[in-house]
């Protein structure tokens, strides 16, 4: 007998082995509810992450025009003279 089959034959077993259990009447609202505040959670959650997403592409922004780190920075001495 191989795993399908005798997964089928489990599921047989189980479905003629009598009535349906009964389901509580509140499940569904229960369900729904704590549906509903995991989803507003989570929603909450990916507005908060995008927040600082943006928050930092915006400081980061300011600081390169400010700062400019790609130009070469000044020297602190002169070259020295050659050739005089």
């Amino acid at each position: 007998m191989s795993l399908q089959e005798r997964n089928e034959a489990a599921v047989r077993a189980v479905l003629d082995s009598g009535p349906a259990p009964v389901v509580p009447a509140e499940l569904c609202a229960d369900a729904m509810r704590r549906g509903g505040r995991a989803r507003k959670r989570r929603r909450v959650a990916w507005r908060l992450l995008w927040f600082v997403l943006v928050v930092a592409v915006v400081a980061f922004v300011v600081w390169a025009t400010v700062e400019r780190p790609w130009v070469e920075p000044p020297s602190k001495t002169t070259p020295q003279l050659t050739g005089w």
